[in-house]
């Protein structure tokens, strides 16, 4: 239990990063950090990927593929949002997915919204009022563009892991990891052919980039989910929000508005909540 303990808040400091590695992979155009951040893993994971005790292609595959497709957009929406906008307004916005994913199962399995729980959406979309207030409301503003980008990449991210859930009986941990990153992966190749002039340590960051967050980051999580009851594991990975604000604050000088103090610990406390009574409902 310790381990596990140990595992997921390990799991959530080092996805924190997540955010300062990119804007030092912004030398980089989106496609080609996305290239680094798929590939990796599929390459780390190639003995799974052509395994014949336990083949990919088993189960509904389709399905599998289409969520992977699906993840090639979120997962250039996820980049564009920490590229446009700061580390902390992007980490509170994409931690509205949990929100997402309870009106996506909500809507799937055709149970009506309770009063707390419609009290609790209004309360998520007030914080994202409230973290919008301060911005120019223009698509010529690179915060608009990176806020935009991080509510429809969390959009993105509920689709996925509803479709990666419904089928997860099929599949291990690590066919899973190489579903996420499989349609990326080969989709992000032509960003390649047009890199600026970099150094080899920026592709050697890159390079870090992929397996730390596609590989250790993931690895870790499975590891804790499976000891950990998925309230805790859930909970626990909030601490990824304040571990990538403290790294922008530290490392890239990034500091908090109130605007976005006040709206996200809104946005987070009904996404928390939210999470905690799905939770408690299965």
């Amino acid at each position: 239990m310790n381990k596990a303990l140990y595992a997921i808040i390990a799991c959530a400091v080092i996805a924190g990063s997540n955010g300062v590695l990119i804007k030092q992979l912004s030398v980089f155009p989106a496609g080609a950090i996305a290239f680094f951040r798929t590939m990796v893993p599929v390459l780390f994971l190639l003995p799974v990927l052509f395994s014949k005790s336990k083949p990919l292609f088993t189960g509904n595959y389709r399905k599998m593929l289409l969520a992977s497709t699906i993840n090639v957009v979120r997962l250039y929406l996820y980049i564009l949002a920490f590229l446009y906008t700061s580390i902390g307004n992007a980490v509170v916005l994409v931690y509205t997915w949990p929100i997402f994913v309870f009106l996506l199962e909500s809507r799937q399995h055709k149970k009506p919204l309770q009063k707390e729980q419609v009290l609790l959406l209004l309360l998520a979309f007030t914080g994202m009022i409230i973290t919008y207030s301060n911005k120019t409301f223009s698509f010529e503003s690179n915060d608009m563009i990176g806020m935009v980008a991080a509510i429809l990449c969390a959009l993105g991210y509920a689709i996925t892991i509803v479709m990666f859930k419904s089928e997860s009986h099929y599949y291990t941990q690590k066919q899973t990891i190489i579903w996420q990153n499989l349609v990326s992966s080969v989709f992000f190749i032509p960003f390649m052919f047009f890199l600026p002039e970099v150094e080899v340590s920026q592709i050697g960051l890159g390079v870090f980039y992929g397996f730390w967050i596609g590989i250790v980051v993931f690895m870790l999580f499975f590891f804790a989910l499976k000891h950990l009851p998925a309230s805790t594991a859930s909970g626990l990975m909030y601490i990824e929000i304040l571990s990538a604000i403290a790294l922008g604050y530290f490392i890239r000088n990034e500091t908090l508005s109130i605007h976005t103090i006040i709206g996200g610990i809104l946005i987070l406390i009904s996404s928390f909540l939210i999470t905690r009574m799905n939770v408690k409902k299965r």
